[in-house]
């Protein structure tokens, strides 16, 4: 009889636990909020993205990372279908690795690693001029803090919570970061 009590409070808890988790990611803000200037100059409202799986890079065209344009171009193309989107927000904030011009910018990744997928204005990911989707990756990811340099990458799922954060050493074909895109890709 004594035990049955233990087995009902247990499991009393775990329901409540499990939804105060629920509320909790539901009351989590999404950083797809505000519109964006892309890099051709038009205005996107990045609740547009809602319900897709988003790859967010801040991306540079000097740095020994630069590569991984190929890889995020190679995930892009396999997953774009299945929902996912990439949005590459190129950076001068870490060695001045991105000097250019959104049009030079446009044409580099385009030329040489073929990038169709979407590509922002030119804008810093760390301080007080950061836009409100960086401020809010690096307040809600988790780890939470600053990003440290080129190609960092943070996955927000359909739910629009942040579902992972990458460091630039993470390549796109990284099993974790495939195993990653593919859960968030999995959920409906």
């Amino acid at each position: 009889m004594m035990w049955e009590h233990v087995v009902r409070g247990v499991l009393v808890a775990s329901v409540c636990v499990g939804m105060v988790s629920a509320v909790s990611r539901a009351e989590a803000k999404s950083p797809l909020t505000g519109s964006m200037k892309k890099i051709d100059g038009s205005e996107v409202d990045l609740a547009s993205y809602d319900g897709k799986v988003v790859l967010v890079v801040n991306v540079a065209s000097r740095c020994g990372y630069t590569r991984q344009y190929a890889g995020l171009q190679e995930l892009y193309a396999k997953f774009k279908d299945k929902g996912l989107v990439i949005l590459g927000f190129p950076a001068n904030d870490f060695g001045a690795q991105e000097p250019g011009s959104d049009e030079q910018i446009a044409d580099f990744c385009k030329s040489t690693y073929g990038v169709d997928f979407d590509m922002f204005s030119k804008i810093t990911v760390k301080g007080n001029e950061a836009p409100t989707l960086y401020k809010t990756l690096i307040a809600e990811s988790d780890p939470s803090g600053d990003v440290k340099w080129n190609f960092e990458k943070f996955l927000i799922g359909r739910d629009g919570s942040i579902a992972g954060r990458f460091r630039s050493g993470v390549a796109p074909s990284d099993d974790e970061l495939m195993s990653a895109i593919e859960a968030e890709l999995a959920k409906k």
